[in-house]
């Protein structure tokens, strides 16, 4: 799967599934691209525990990361990162597919 990870990002996905009483060996981090936001779409990010047949899956340090197809094409050669800057604090998806993105970062265009 080419697709990153950052060890930043992975800190806080353990952090955040600590947090919330989430087993990482039973559920993983489902990553999506969904219609949305103001440069036509959107990431998604999530916890889910069922694997669908068009599904996608890689480890990354423990973390059982899941992508449909569908969005795969959308996260090809995708890096997620964490920030915690003056930029603002959340994840940020550094995607070289982006030919336009929001001023807020929430959102991109193909």
């Amino acid at each position: 799967m080419e697709l990153q990870i950052t060890e930043r990002a992975l800190a806080r996905i353990r952090e955040i599934a600590a947090n919330e009483g989430v087993d990482l060996g039973q559920t993983m981090l489902r990553i999506a691209v969904v219609p949305g936001g103001c440069s036509g779409l959107t990431y998604e990010l999530g916890w889910d525990t069922t694997l669908q047949e068009q599904d996608l899956t890689a480890q990354f340090d423990g973390v059982q990361v899941v992508i449909d197809r569908r969005s795969y094409l959308y996260l090809k050669g995708t890096t997620l990162d964490f920030t915690d800057g003056l930029e603002g604090r959340g994840f940020h998806f550094v995607n070289p597919q982006a030919a336009r993105t929001c001023a807020c970062g929430e959102s991109f265009g193909l």
